[in-house]
């Protein structure tokens, strides 16, 4: 399928962490073919750039910039301090998804791999033959996990921790920080719920204000957040993107705000994490949260907390035994011990070396990696920058590409009204999206193809007729 047109854009202004100046820029059209321009990092709407048909790919260079556009593939290349990004190839040979299902919902749930699939089933299998599973299979595959989700947010793997849930690893964070009263504690308005409910509760067990950062009427959750964050301010939870629409937020910035005014810094990287660069050492949070089966495309029930070094000797919220000190000994485990297992390894839920679950994590987070992230932001923000040209066709609207995530996007339909029956009348032709909010999340991912893209719009035609 050849797209005729397409925003090469959305993916990052030159703020985005750890990329340096003007990484991503906007090309021009044709006519103007050697002058890049940073309108994104801006705020403007960006230019279209039109391909041409099969057999003329097109490129425009400046430096070292290259973009190419042809029928098989979109490869869009900027290479910045060792930096390089590229199209994917479609991957649904990966996934068991039929032809005619259209699924375009990640950030609801990631579907599981072949390879994912098949190393949950080897786990069980293992399970039940006890008999060969060995003490080093409580630890070894666990410390692969750390190690690949590590490299995925830019930190150490020292610094991660195996946790069942986001919530569970915003208790963890919650615990450790310190709140006076009278202090301030920054969410997002609309924000997921287990963030909401942990620092609601912090607010009313230690006395202080929860402050809500409203929906900023432009889109701009960067601008709306650091005007909320003051001296006052003990900490401020946040997203990489806004969990209904793909709002995105400049978390480098934030970051050198929050240190600024001496807040702690907890984000929730559940829908972003694998499909938006991050650079923990860019944006230096205190803590990050991430579940595992959305962008990560693992499996329910496993996740990850990311603790900065001077978090790294709290209290965790649980005191089980594998996270002591030689806990590898199994002999001596009578040996009581007072002390941790090094890094945020304190900070593990207990059963943390479930033999079927890390196994299939651990096999997501290898292809993750094997694709790249960077390379998966860029696919994913030029199909999604095709469907929000389409979606304005029909009268619906979403944020500006320079203020959304590029593998993010929600449409909003006009006077903010979504209509009835409209996700089942979706599903009923198998083409499944989500509502959150006023906001129709189409999160799609490197399975979906141009017909599944088409199937979406022509049922949504039928909806809206």
């Amino acid at each position: 399928m050849v797209i005729d047109q397409v925003d090469v854009v959305g993916i990052a202004a030159s703020d985005r962490a750890g990329l340096g100046e003007n990484v991503w820029d906007i090309f021009r059209p044709a006519s103007e073919t050697g002058e890049v321009i940073d309108r994104i990092a801006k705020g403007s709407r960006p230019p279209r750039w039109h391909g041409r048909r099969i057999g003329e790919a097109r490129t425009a260079r400046t430096g070292g910039d290259l973009l190419t556009h042809d029928e098989k593939t979109f490869r869009r290349r900027k290479v910045t301090n060792g930096i390089s990004a590229h199209a994917i190839a479609n991957q649904r040979h990966l996934f068991d998804i039929p032809d005619e299902v259209a699924y375009l919902n990640c950030a609801y749930m990631g579907p599981l791999m072949h390879s994912v699939v098949e190393a949950g089933d080897r786990g069980v299998r293992e399970k039940a033959r006890p008999w060969g599973i060995s003490p080093d299979d409580f630890f070894a595959p666990g410390e692969r996990a750390r190690e690949q989700f590590a490299r995925i947010i830019g930190g150490d793997a020292e610094g991660v921790a195996l946790v069942p849930s986001a919530s569970y690893g915003l208790s963890c964070a919650a615990r450790n920080i310190d709140v006076a009263p009278g202090a301030r504690l920054v969410v997002l308005a609309e924000q997921f719920p287990s963030i909401f409910y942990t620092w609601r509760e912090v607010a009313k067990t230690r006395g202080a204000s929860l402050v809500t950062v409203a929906r900023p009427e432009d889109d701009d959750w960067t601008r709306a957040t650091l005007d909320a964050i003051d001296e006052r301010t003990a900490s401020v939870a946040l997203p990489h993107c806004h969990w209904t629409d793909g709002g995105y937020l400049d978390l480098v910035r934030i970051g050198a705000r929050c240190r600024e005014v001496g807040a702690v810094l907890v984000l929730d990287l559940t829908q972003s994490a694998g499909a938006l660069r991050f650079d923990a050492g860019a944006v230096r949070p205190d803590y990050v949260v991430c579940a595992g089966y959305k962008w990560l495309l693992g499996p329910y029930s496993l996740g990850f907390l990311w603790v900065a070094p001077e978090h790294r000797d709290g209290r965790p919220i649980e005191f089980n035994w594998i996270a002591r000190a030689g806990s590898e000994d199994f002999a001596h485990l009578i040996d009581y011990r007072d002390d941790y297992q090094p890094g945020a390894r304190r900070f593990d839920v207990g059963e943390r070396s479930n033999f079927i679950l890390v196994p299939m994590l651990n096999a997501a987070l290898e292809q993750i990696l094997t694709w790249g992230v960077g390379a998966i932001e860029v696919t994913l923000a030029r199909r999604t920058a095709d469907i929000a040209v389409r979606a304005a066709r029909l009268g619906l609207s979403s944020a500006p590409a320079a203020l959304r995530a590029g593998h993010f996007l929600g449409l909003r339909f006009p006077n903010g009204e979504l209509p009835a029956g409209l996700l089942p009348a979706l599903a009923g032709e198998r083409v499944h999206v989500s509502v959150r909010g006023a906001s129709m999340r189409v999160t799609p991912h490197l399975y979906n193809t141009g017909e599944d893209v088409d199937r979406l719009f022509a049922a949504l035609e039928r909806v809206l007729d």
